[in-house]
């Protein structure tokens, strides 16, 4: 899948990290891990420079539950997407408020890697 287009024939990957990224714009923090490996990665993009790396279920799941109490209103669009084996490249644009009520957005870019119809890595890097 590239640029938005529908491959009429996903791939599994395809498939995962689509499901995953629904998933994660409606917030629901069950159906993300069980959308992962037991012995999932995911690497952050703050604190900068380099983020920091979460190792397992609980690990990962603590992240989101974090980020999702302070932006709730969360959301990321897809800007392009593509594939290639077990692994997916995801550009997108994150919204969000930020406490004090204004409006943000910042945008990046996600490397997944699945394992058996779900995802094993999460690496998030982001603009500026």
């Amino acid at each position: 899948m590239n640029n938005g287009e529908i491959n009429p024939y996903p791939t599994i990957t395809e498939t995962v990290v689509s499901r995953f990224n629904d998933t994660f714009n409606r917030h629901h923090v069950d159906a993300i891990m069980a959308l992962m490996t037991s012995n999932c990665v995911f690497e952050s993009t703050s604190p900068a420079p380099d983020g920091k790396r979460y190792e397992g279920q609980d690990a990962v799941r603590a992240s989101w539950e974090g980020m999702f109490a302070s932006t709730p209103e969360a959301h990321f669009e897809t800007e392009e997407f593509f594939s290639a084996d077990d692994r997916c490249t995801v550009r997108w644009r994150y919204t969000y408020t930020a406490s004090d009520g204004t409006q943000g957005h910042i945008r990046g870019v996600d490397i997944f890697r699945t394992r058996d119809g779900k995802v094993a890595e999460k690496l998030s890097y982001v603009k500026g």
